[in-house]
């Protein structure tokens, strides 16, 4: 019985800990830049596998260190209400939930930039609603700790540009030989678009969907509204 009992409480428990981990970890990224995500870490284990000459690339700048111009892109190509919402973007995940529906598995997220920095910090790619759930009390604890701009400051830093590339500084350096700091519109509207599919692109460098897709965003960062500092 007080096995049962154990089987029956310890994942609960598990999680609980877990979180408590989460919000303490977040707290001190109010002030501190994280040293490695999880996601990071995951993708450095596969690359030990497949790519075992792969090296982490991870550089952290302060935000004024990077581009407007890369900020309003990112914000025109994955978030574009994220100075005005809470974490979630309502309309999005309802969207997803639908197409998830009539493709009869996992696929479409929905996810704000809030969620997507969520994830990268604490979690994996595995789809699940479970997993999404957790990803949604984890977005609800950086929302409600974290000024918008230190969120956007996160994600800009960690989020995946290449094998092992990771950050805005990153990225520019290994792209354009340049600083954060001086990237232009075109080649942060190029950046931006790399963003949800970052190692299909490195393969396939020459691929018409990822310059059409950064056109559309080139056009839409004059519209791109900031978070306040």
């Amino acid at each position: 019985m007080k096995y049962l009992k154990w089987l029956l409480t310890a994942p609960f428990a598990a999680l609980v800990l877990f979180n408590v981990y989460a919000y303490g970890t977040i707290i001190s990224y109010r002030a501190l830049a994280p040293h490695r995500t999880s996601f990071m870490t995951m993708r450095m284990d596969e690359f030990a596998e497949s790519r075992p000459d792969t090296k982490l690339n991870y550089q952290w700048v302060a935000y004024d260190k990077i581009s407007v111009n890369l900020k309003k892109a990112l914000i025109a190509s994955e978030d574009a209400n994220f100075a005005e919402h809470g974490g979630f973007d309502w309309n999005g995940i309802k969207s997803a939930i639908q197409r998830n529906e009539r493709g009869g598995k996992i696929k479409a997220g929905g996810s704000t930039i809030s969620q997507q920095l969520a994830k990268n910090l604490f979690l994996n790619e595995s789809r699940s609603y479970f997993r999404k759930a957790e990803e949604a009390a984890l977005t609800s604890m950086l929302e409600a700790t974290t000024d918008k701009d230190r969120i956007y400051e996160l994600y800009l830093n960690v989020i995946e540009w290449g094998y092992g590339v990771h950050g805005a500084e990153a990225a520019s350096q290994y792209f354009y030989r340049k600083p954060a700091a001086d990237l232009s519109a075109g080649q942060a509207a190029m950046l931006a678009a790399r963003v949800p599919k970052p190692l299909f692109y490195i393969d396939h460098p020459n691929d018409r969907g990822l310059r059409a897709k950064a056109r559309v965003i080139l056009r839409r960062m004059g519209s791109a509204e900031l978070p306040a500092q």
